[in-house]
């Protein structure tokens, strides 16, 4: 495995800071997760459950250990400390200042290891006027300017269904983390990543920003239409609907002719992008007339085959059904060894060599206890006094 000897001690929590950690628990890295006696991550009770298990948590938290500690008590804090010294990485998601708070800035984490690389998952930042505020991905998407720019234009700004500022700000911070270990193998030095929210859904506005910057224009909300390219958008099939993405206009050309509509070339309002943007109504009803002949699975196949993108609008039951996600492996089953099978998305990043897999099942609260414990070199009486006290 590629991470593998990498040892992560992962502070975190709900999604943000599970999913960071899941790549590198995917990629080989040991990742212990830390959560509180008795109660654990809030997404163990959270979402649908197959056989008592909630598979929002199992999604999320697969090949991962997991260690109950009560890090208020001065021995949870000790046992934590004792992780660090052998760790290579510390994930956490709380707010800034929270480390600080119970003795784990970053001063105190290179003191315990000179060469730890620690990882913050905000919802602002670590510092500026907003980084005590508190924050959830639907704040994130609006704060963002992400959400100014969904939704159709005669309607109000419109979030993003999946939670994606939790999602990329994790998926960067573990960028982040892998980024730092390269760094650490050729220095021999460690580094503080962080990344927020908000931060990532602002860099997810791509080519708007851009226009906004060249022009000082606001987007409008285009819904299913793009905002700088015409035609592309969801048109009308005799049984449904096609999403068609003629990017340029060589592929616009392309779709001319697999819809028999190359008269339309030498119509001087739709002769480049720009025109046929500002004629974007009538482009679109030209291209309806036409595909509404035909049902959808024809039209799929013609324009594939014209080199054309295009697809249908699949549910979740299509999406998980489809060959391809299949072939790709994008839902797997995990054999839990207390709960049986279940199911979660596939790993989305694809090794030739050394592919990810499940080699540990998203564990029971502190079914790693005793184990991680008893590596740390306390004996069975001492583990017996720390559950006694209630610290594990």
């Amino acid at each position: 495995m590629q991470l593998e000897g990498i040892k992560v001690v992962d502070l975190t929590r709900i999604l943000s800071g599970p999913f960071c950690s899941m790549f590198l628990a995917d990629m080989g890295a040991e990742v212990i997760k830390i959560e509180t006696p008795g109660e654990g991550d809030p997404v163990r009770h959270q979402g649908e459950e197959r056989n008592g298990y909630s598979l929002y948590f199992a999604t999320f938290n697969r090949n991962k250990r997991s260690l109950t500690l009560d890090l208020r008590s001065a021995a949870g804090k000790d046992i934590l400390r004792d992780l660090i010294r052998r760790a290579d990485v510390v994930v956490n998601n709380y707010r800034p200042g929270v480390m600080d708070k119970m003795g784990f800035s970053r001063e105190e984490l290179v003191a315990l290891k000179p060469d730890i690389v620690s990882c913050h998952v905000t919802g602002f930042g670590l510092d500026g006027p907003y980084r005590d505020r508190p924050s959830f991905d639907f704040i994130a998407q609006a704060m963002s300017g992400f959400m100014s720019v969904n939704g159709f234009a005669d309607g109000p700004p419109l979030r993003a269904a999946p939670p994606v500022s939790d999602l990329v700000a994790g998926a960067y911070a573990a960028m982040g983390v892998l980024a730092a270990l390269v760094r650490r193998s050729r220095t021999g030095q460690g580094e503080e990543v962080s990344t927020a929210l908000t931060d990532s859904m602002t860099s997810m506005l791509a080519y708007l920003a851009a226009n906004y910057f060249a022009t000082g224009t606001m987007p409008l909300r285009t819904g299913n239409d793009h905002a700088i390219a015409s035609p592309y958008g969801l048109f009308e099939a005799s049984d449904g609907q096609v999403a068609i993405a003629p990017a340029n206009d060589s592929v616009y050309s392309k779709l001319l002719e697999a819809l028999d509509l190359t008269h339309l070339a030498s119509h001087p309002e739709f002769a480049d992008n720009a025109a046929r943007f500002e004629k974007r109504t009538a482009i679109n009803a030209e291209i309806d007339a036409r595909t509404r002949t035909q049902p959808v699975a024809y039209w799929i196949d013609k324009l594939n085959a014209a080199g054309v993108p295009c697809g249908r609008v699949q549910n979740l039951r299509e999406v998980f059904d489809d060959p391809q996600t299949q072939h790709q492996q994008m839902r797997i089953t995990i054999d839990h060894p207390q709960h049986g099978p279940l199911d979660v998305i596939g790993f989305p990043i694809k090794f030739s060599d050394d592919p990810c897999r499940v080699f540990r099942p998203p564990p029971v609260l502190g079914a790693d206890t005793d184990a991680i414990l008893a590596e740390l070199g306390r004996d069975p009486a001492a583990i017996a006094e720390l559950r006694a006290a209630g610290v594990i």
